[in-house]
């Protein structure tokens, strides 16, 4: 990709942004969220203020990154972190997150928006989380010898940067002074390509954060009072294609209860889980009434932010998405509880899941059959069950320690001053 490429690329994107926003509601918030941008940054960020930029594309990108801000304001309390997100999805969550001194979102990419944001920011360090390659950015934070690393970066050989054509973005990775992966193969990739000395395995900062996560667990009364002494499988991030293998399921034999966290939790949708499981109660619901229905079996989540605790009373962990070409979301918050994790065939790009997989922590499932027969067999066979429990602890306390490498580096190289 030439650079007359990009900028068409990027006056596209802003156009198909407009044109989006007449119907879609995301769109609506990227470009509201970015109006008077450069003005509202200004006015609150002082001049004086020593800043850290650390930049998500969405969400699951900050995740990854909460690791590396907390561990940064511990070790330089003199500096204001400054977080920003290119994704609705990520902003939205994030805006009022109390780690940080600043959450907004990031302008547009362009010659003119990199100089001026830089200009007002004046960051001493800029860290890029996973993904996000902006050219004039990673291009303008160069020309001011600003320090500029990427944490938990995972590359395969399909993508531009290992291509014929991809000399544009293989200039954007040689503008970073540090690029911290999650694996061999990838540090491969950027060693084939000349950028050697600027690559080194960290691992995946995500297994820090679930580790920090499953430390400060703090119980939730209310599923521990519906799930009572039963099994109990608490199927997470699921979508339609989750939640209806699931209904195909016979319960009533084994006596499972059933938690069911969607992905969406819009009243429309919810209405639609509700219908699949008869029955169910919403969590809501059961909360106001303080009190368990006594024939109720499934329980509908219809809160965000207990994920992450709740895989802690599963028996059994469903991790959704694995039935979609998008593919399986976080198997990493039910691997670290020790539990069987089952997720559905499109898991291949996300390492992680891949891993769980092969040591045993993970089994994966095409159709219904296949669902019934992984839960039979983690149910009637302790040995089997006791097995895959301890495979998935194991994998996530062995990929610990991501944080306490990339803030080595950072203290080392003093990138960063107390």
């Amino acid at each position: 990709m030439s650079v007359l490429f990009y900028n068409l690329f990027l006056l596209l994107y802003k156009i198909a942004a407009w044109v989006s926003s007449l119907f879609n509601p995301k769109a609506v918030k990227w470009l509201k969220g970015r109006k008077n941008i450069f003005e509202r940054i200004e006015n609150s960020i002082p001049e004086t203020a020593n800043v850290i930029w650390v930049h998500c594309a969405s969400l699951g990108e900050f995740e990854q990154g909460r690791p590396v801000i907390e561990a940064l304001r511990l070790q330089y309390p003199a500096y204001k972190i400054l977080l920003t997100f290119f994704s609705p999805s990520g902003y939205e969550a994030m805006k009022n997150y109390e780690g940080v001194h600043w959450v907004f979102y990031l302008p547009l990419d362009g010659a003119g928006n990199a100089r001026q944001f830089l200009k007002i920011t004046h960051p001493s360090l800029v860290i890029f989380i996973k993904y996000e390659f902006w050219y004039y950015y990673l291009k303008k934070i160069k020309y001011r010898n600003i320090p500029l690393i990427m944490v938990s970066v995972f590359f395969r050989k399909n993508t531009a940067f290992f291509k014929w054509y991809g000399t544009l973005q293989r200039k954007m990775l040689s503008r970073f002074d540090h690029l911290f992966v999650q694996n061999e193969s990838s540090k491969k990739l950027i060693d084939e390509i000349g950028l050697a000395s600027i690559c080194s395995v960290s691992g995946d900062t995500r297994f820090d954060r679930v580790l920090e996560i499953a430390e400060q667990f703090e119980p939730i009364p209310a599923i521990e009072k519906f799930i009572g002494t039963s099994p109990c499988i608490v199927a997470g991030s699921t979508w339609k294609e989750d939640e209806e293998i699931l209904s195909r399921i016979d319960f009533s034999e084994t006596k499972i209860k059933l938690i069911v966290a969607p992905h969406e939790i819009e009243e429309e949708h919810l209405d639609e889980v509700k219908k699949i499981f008869p029955g169910s109660v919403r969590l809501s619901e059961l909360t106001a009434g303080n009190r368990q229905p006594p024939t109720c079996n499934f329980l509908i989540i219809d809160t965000i932010g207990l994920l992450s605790r709740l895989y802690k009373y599963a028996t059994i962990a469903y991790v959704g998405g694995g039935l979609k070409s998008t593919g399986v979301h976080n198997v990493l918050e039910a691997a670290v509880y020790g539990k069987p994790v089952l997720f559905g065939p499109y898991y291949k790009k996300y390492i992680e899941a891949v891993e769980l997989l092969q040591c045993g922590g993970g089994l994966s499932f095409t159709d219904t059959e296949s669902l019934n027969e992984k839960i039979e067999l983690l149910l009637q066979n302790q040995n089997e069950y006791l097995k895959s429990s301890i495979a998935s602890e194991k994998y996530v306390q062995s990929k610990k320690g991501a944080t306490q490498k990339i803030m080595q580096y950072i203290q080392e190289k003093r990138l960063l001053t107390n």
